[in-house]
């Protein structure tokens, strides 16, 4: 049904050019071009963001080959060129050992004096993209740092030299450790910028020979444009003027700075078929009203427990490792509307802007002869981002007749591409390859409805990419365990693990030549700088949000005399930002020979409390049972308490985790459910 409408409505375009309600939009080079065009990205960062699905799930099956092949599948839905989203940009956290939105990702230096490049999933996932891509453009940058680099403050800027060392060790390291070129390095995520800083951190580039590494400034608002007016100095240092959900505007001042301006965060919705529309809407737009040439989506793909903050907030879902399960969204398709027809270096034409009857066109050519024009209609409740808030517009179905002039005049023939959303059927028809359009005299008229998005292109080379269906979704094993004991690991986090504060790493406990030789350990000692409030505890969450009644074990070692303390958890209802307020049920034990049982993980609300004897250098067992709205618990397989009664949470993860900063092993990690 659908290719019968394609081919008549080729026919119309051809026979009614001037067909009188048709409004004329003119694409021309004659009078210059526009902007460079700088790519489409997506954002791995925000604390673990993709540790589900992009990291560990590789890790969790790399002795299963029957289910390799989602790992790569879904790199080649983000990455592969002319495959799906075939992005141009990854941009990465460089981890700091804090809560950043999502999680903690951990740092390269935990400490002044120790380096190690190979922690975490990002040094991985770059290399993944450039296998994919050696092309693509890898950005990183801080959302917090260890606590050592702010000297006891909770302020990066204060010691610019140490910071910049620090930030400079990271790129260095991508180079030497995993032959990685980052080509540009941001300040700190949403922060209020250092001109001081910015000037360090360029200099130290420049002396170590990392001239070519562009400073994005400030990932936030537009703010640093003033600055950058008024002091020539700093204007010379910034490459980039990233602002984090412009709302598809710019702002006088970055104008007149003559810098590239992108939108170096931009999205961060859900990934429905509106979530889609609004990745339609400002990728065009963000352009047509705000002269910026990149757009970078928060988050790379949705690979983390939903229940966190912004939940499936990525460009497509993947978070189910045990099931193998992937959703390849409508984002994706979005994306390849514009990715599959241009590359970074192409130039935006002059002859962009918005439609009569509502949405937006832009035009590129890479000055060889090729077009490639995006055309989007969405309305105004089909294309609602999360953030800033989107002012009425209207939009209405419309004929848009499209007059190629200057170098293009010659085009006789353009590739289609074409999404449908069909919010009233709710049957969507994405990045679907229709008949290629004959033009005559360089003219083509189009009949456009409401929540479309429209690509013709000279380039040939676009593919939906398909692989067959993935398993179907699953929920969390209602028994898993893991003794942590792997001698080489491939990433320094266990699998399925959510660290919300602190970090918890893969150990070789060299002072145990037992059973208890490799561990898991929470290494961060101090608190990090970072803007977001971390608890006074450390935590790592696990498993299904939906777990009510369950027990979980663990073996646990505290480093710190008298004042060391751990916990295991069951029914934890609160991670990300709001990991803080967290309930559920807590079973500590500590160092000075006690035990708590509290209803939350700030240890405010007792449940039960007394000897445990316990303490700092041995190994004990705990077990936690909750079942219904009583809890249990067992110190080394004997009862310790009993019978607490747990009225709220209802129902949340398991967790392990300790009482403050501090240094503890845990290891025989195991839960059961109902």
């Amino acid at each position: 049904m659908q290719r019968s409408r394609v081919c008549v409505s080729v026919l119309f375009l051809a026979l009614s050019v001037h067909f009188s309600s048709s409004q004329t939009y003119v694409l021309d080079d004659k009078g210059g071009l526009g902007r460079l065009f700088d790519g489409i990205g997506g954002l791995s960062g925000g604390g673990v963001t993709e540790f589900l699905s992009l990291s560990l799930f590789f890790f969790f099956y790399q002795m299963k080959t029957t289910c390799q092949p989602y790992r790569s599948q879904i790199l080649d839905y983000l990455f592969k060129p002319n495959f799906g989203a075939s992005l141009h940009i990854l941009k990465v956290e460089i981890g700091g050992d804090a809560q950043t939105t999502d999680g903690t990702e951990p740092s390269h230096m935990h400490y002044e004096n120790d380096e190690n490049y190979f922690r975490g999933y990002e040094w991985w996932l770059m290399k993944e993209a450039k296998k994919r891509n050696p092309n693509i453009t890898l950005i990183g940058l801080p959302w917090a740092f260890p606590a050592w680099v702010g000297r006891g403050k909770n302020w990066p800027y204060d010691y610019p030299d140490i910071t910049a060392s620090y930030v400079v060790n990271w790129i260095l390291g991508a180079k030497q450790y995993h032959n990685l070129d980052i080509q540009y390095v941001g300040i700190w995520n949403e922060r209020k910028y250092d001109i001081k800083y910015i000037k360090v951190l360029r200099n130290m580039l420049d002396k170590v020979g990392l001239s070519g590494v562009g400073i994005i400034a400030a990932d936030g608002d537009w703010s640093i444009a003033n600055s950058m007016i008024s002091d020539h100095a700093l204007n010379d240092c910034v490459e980039v003027i990233g602002a984090h959900y412009p709302g598809t505007t710019t702002v006088a001042d970055a104008l007149k700075t003559q810098k590239k301006l992108w939108s170096s965060e931009d999205y961060s919705t859900f990934n429905d078929e509106v979530g889609g529309g609004c990745w339609a809407r400002i990728l065009n737009q963000n352009y047509v009203n705000g002269n910026m040439t990149a757009t970078i989506s928060w988050n790379l793909v949705a690979s983390y427990y939903e229940e966190l903050p912004f939940g499936r907030e990525g460009l497509m879902t993947a978070k189910e490792p045990w099931s193998g399960n992937y959703v390849v969204e409508s984002p994706i398709w979005i994306t390849a509307h514009t990715t599959q027809f241009t590359q970074p270096g192409w130039t935006y034409l002059r002859t962009v802007g918005h439609l009569a009857g509502g949405g937006s066109y832009v035009a590129l050519t890479d000055g060889k002869g090729n077009l490639t024009v995006v055309i989007e209609t969405m309305t105004h409740d089909h294309s609602v981002c999360i953030r800033p808030p989107l002012p009425p517009f209207h939009v209405t179905s419309q004929n848009a007749t499209f007059q190629l002039n200057g170098s293009f005049a010659s085009i006789k023939e353009l590739q289609v591409w074409r999404s449908q959303f069909n919010f009233k059927t709710k049957t969507p028809s994405l990045f679907e390859k229709l008949k290629p359009l004959k033009l005559i005299d360089g003219s083509f008229t189009l009949n456009l409805s409401e929540d479309e998005v429209y690509t013709f292109t000279t380039m040939t080379t676009g593919q939906k990419g398909v692989y067959p269906d993935p398993p179907a979704p699953a929920g969390f094993p209602k028994a898993y365990k893991d003794d942590f004991n792997v001698r080489n690991p491939p990433f320094s986090e266990a699998p399925h693990f959510a660290d919300q504060t602190g970090v918890f790493e893969y150990y070789i406990n060299l002072t145990d030549p037992g059973p208890h030789t490799f561990t898991l350990r929470q290494v961060v000692t101090e608190r990090p700088v970072t803007w977001v409030a971390d608890a006074d505890q450390t935590i790592s969450v696990i498993g299904d949000y939906q777990w009510q009644n369950l027990t979980v074990t663990c073996d646990v070692f505290m480093e710190s005399v008298d004042s060391g303390g751990v916990f295991i958890a069951a029914r934890v209802n609160k991670g990300g930002e709001s990991v803080r307020s967290a309930n559920g049920v807590f079973f500590w034990v500590f160092a000075d020979g006690t035990y708590k049982v509290t209803n939350d993980l700030a240890g405010q609300t007792v449940l039960a409390e007394g000897l445990s004897g316990t303490r700092a250098y041995g190994w004990n067992t705990l077990s936690l049972t909750v079942n219904g709205q009583l809890a249990s618990g067992q110190l080394n397989g004997y009862p310790l308490w009993k019978n607490a009664v747990v009225l709220n949470p209802k129902n949340g993860w398991a967790a392990i985790g300790t009482r403050s900063f501090e240094l503890a092993q845990f290891d025989n990690f195991a839960v059961v459910a109902d």
